[in-house]
């Protein structure tokens, strides 16, 4: 191809080979699927604009591109933060939906949700974290960048890098993580509960509900769906059996089971109202399980956070 030299074509060639690692490194940093590809291309531009100088002096290349969404994405989560404060209700990250029972694919996005760090109970606990500790944290801890690079790129010591890392880290274990549970087995729980809210069998809903589960939504005001965090069995119970009321039965049995960071979910269509019955936002909801019980339910409805939905 005229313009493009043999330099250029060998280095698109080994952008290519990390570019399913730099998807995991910026979707670990910011949970938003478009400025995880966002930050990745910024990346490229800034190796392909280097002169053949600067391109040589490039020891490690994935590591130097780990650094550079590094940066990009630190700058998007500092200008996130005064985002969220304007949010309506709780934020939660974008997910990653993928089929169910599905042959693994090339997709990047297949592949960043087989690391368990993605799930959503972990990226929620990340979205707590202020920019400087998530970013020190994942950054070290997940890819191994050393202190001295992550403190240049935060712009402190490499002593108070270090201690924004440990904030990460404590955060994260102390954080009440759900039971490693197997797809089949989450598979039966999630079908058991939606088979229960659906004919109505409430006492058997609140039976599957851990007593202190939670259940968040998320929406920016633009679906319904709770608007604070919802917690206790008989609470969120109340709630489901709501939006039964409201959408109908047989507009909620329209769900597809569908893998969402790689744990098991439901994609629920958009659909008109009718014969009385509210018009129904698409949504993506998902489960955490301990001790056998949903531990937790992921709602998302905000539409802004589900245009990479394909289903």
């Amino acid at each position: 191809m005229a313009g493009v030299t043999v330099s250029d074509d060998v280095l698109a060639k080994e952008f290519s080979a990390h570019r399913t690692h730099l998807i995991g490194v910026a979707y670990r940093l910011t949970s938003t699927i478009s400025d995880a590809e966002d930050a990745v291309q910024e990346a490229w531009l800034r190796l392909s604009g280097l002169d053949a100088r600067r391109r040589a002096e490039i020891r490690d290349l994935r590591g130097w591109l780990t650094t550079v969404v590094g940066r990009i994405c630190l700058d998007r989560l500092r200008s996130a933060a005064t985002q969220r404060e304007r949010y309506v209700g709780p934020w939660l990250p974008e997910p990653i939906v993928t089929p169910y029972g599905a042959q693994p694919g090339n997709d990047p996005l297949e592949t960043v949700v087989r690391d368990e760090e993605v799930r959503m109970a972990a990226l929620v606990v990340l979205d707590n974290l202020t920019p400087e500790q998530r970013v020190a944290f994942v950054l070290h801890d997940a890819f191994s960048v050393p202190f001295a690079e992550i403190a240049e790129m935060l712009g402190v010591t490499e002593a108070t890098a270090r201690q924004h890392a440990s904030r990460g880290r404590r955060a994260a274990a102390e954080a009440d993580r759900p039971d490693p549970t197997e797809l089949g087995a989450q598979r039966e729980l999630l079908e058991k509960l939606l088979s229960a809210i659906l004919s109505g069998d409430l006492d058997s809903v609140v039976g599957l509900l851990h007593p202190d589960a939670v259940l968040i939504g998320d929406s920016n005001g633009k679906a319904r769906t709770s608007r604070r965090r919802m917690v206790g069995a008989d609470k969120i119970t109340r709630f489901l059996a709501g939006l039964v009321e409201a959408y109908g039965v047989h507009r909620l049995a329209r769900g597809e089971l569908v893998l969402v960071n790689g744990n098991i979910g439901l994609v629920t269509p958009a659909q008109p109202a009718e014969d009385g019955l509210r018009e129904l936002a698409r949504r993506v909801m998902t489960i955490d399980i301990r001790d056998g019980q949903v531990t937790r339910i992921y709602d998302v409805v905000n539409p802004d956070k589900l245009t990479h939905l394909a289903l």
